[in-house]
C-alpha cells in the first residue's frame, strides 16, 4: 500500500515575500500533490473567507479531506491563535497534543494522531486497515531548544506505547537549520529518512533544509522531494515536502 504525505508551514497563509493572505494559493499548491495526508504547521483558527469557520476546515472541504484535527499551540486571541492540524482520506483517531514548549521559549508541539489506512490484499475482497501513528511536529528556533524538543517527543508516553514494528511518522517544521537533527537524534531512536534533506526555506529561494520527515516499523521512504511549483515560492515563506511512503 503506497501513501502520499504532505507536510507544509502554511505560515497562516500569508506569503513569504509579498506578505499577503491567500489561502487559495496554499490549497492550490497541495492539490497538486493529490496527498492521502496533509501534515500542517501555522494553521490559524478562523478563516478570513468565512468569518465563525476554523480555517483548516475550509482547507480541508477544499482539497476533499474530511478527517482533520486542528489543535492551537499559540494563543494570540481568540480569533487568531494558531497551530498544527492534520488532514486525511481515512478515519482519525486518539488525538492528542504533544506539550514540547521548554521553559520561557514560545510555545511549541506535536500533534499526534493515528490514522487506519485501508489495505487489499489479493484474493481478499474485504481488505484490512493497517495502523499508521502520525506525529507533527513544530520545533523551535534554537539549536540546544530542538534537542531538548526531540528529547521530550521521543520519551512520550505516545511513543512508548508503540511497537517497534508498527508504522510511525514523524514530520513537520522541525527547525533543522543544519539538517543534523536525524542523525544526532532520530537515527538513534531507530528513525530512518533520507540522505538527501530537501531544502525548504526561504520558499522563494530555499537553502536551509527546517522541514523533515522520519520512518519508523513498517513503512519506508520511496521518495522524498521539496515542492518545485511556482506558487510555492510565493503562498507561504516555507516549500511544502512530498513524501511517497510504502506499508511493509
Amino acid at each position: 500500500m503506497n501513501i502520499r504525505i504532505v507536510t507544509y508551514n502554511i505560515h497562516k497563509c500569508i506569503g513569504g515575500v509579498d506578505r499577503r493572505y491567500d489561502l487559495a494559493r496554499v490549497v492550490g499548491v497541495i492539490s497538486h500533490y493529490q496527498p492521502d495526508l496533509v501534515l500542517l504547521q501555522e494553521v490559524v483558527r478562523y478563516s478570513r473567507e468565512s468569518t465563525g469557520v476554523l480555517q483548516i476546515d475550509v482547507i480541508g472541504d477544499a482539497l476533499g479531506l474530511f478527517h482533520r484535527e486542528w489543535i492551537p499551540n499559540v494563543r494570540v486571541h481568540q480569533s487568531r491563535g494558531y497551530g498544527n492540524a492534520i488532514l486525511s482520506r481515512w478515519p482519525l483517531s486518539d488525538s492528542d497534543n504533544i506539550n514540547l514548549t521548554i521553559g520561557p521559549k514560545k510555545r511549541r508541539g506535536a500533534l499526534y494522531s493515528r490514522v487506519r489506512v485501508p489495505q487489499h490484499r489479493r484474493g481478499d475482497s474485504g481488505g484490512h486497515n493497517r495502523t499508521v501513528h502520525l506525529f507533527n511536529v513544530h520545533l523551535g528556533l534554537s539549536g540546544i531548544e530542538r534537542r531538548l524538543q526531540l528529547k521530550k517527543l521521543l520519551a512520550h508516553e505516545n511513543f512508548n506505547r508503540i511497537a517497534q514494528a508498527t508504522p510511525v511518522v514523524v514530520a513537520g517544521d522541525l527547525n533543522d537549520v543544519w539538517g543534523t537533527l536525524g542523525r544526532q537524534l532520530m537515527r538513534p531512536a531507530r528513525f530512518r529518512g533520507t540522505d538527501r534533506k530537501p531544502r525548504t526555506f526561504p520558499a522563494y529561494a530555499p537553502v536551509r533544509p527546517l522541514d523533515s520527515l522520519y520512518v519508523r516499523g513498517g513503512i519506508e521512504i520511496v521518495s522524498l522531494m521539496s515542492s518545485r511549483l511556482a506558487i510555492a515560492r510565493q503562498a507561504s515563506d516555507h516549500l511544502p515536502l512530498v513524501a511517497d511512503l510504502t506499508l511493509l
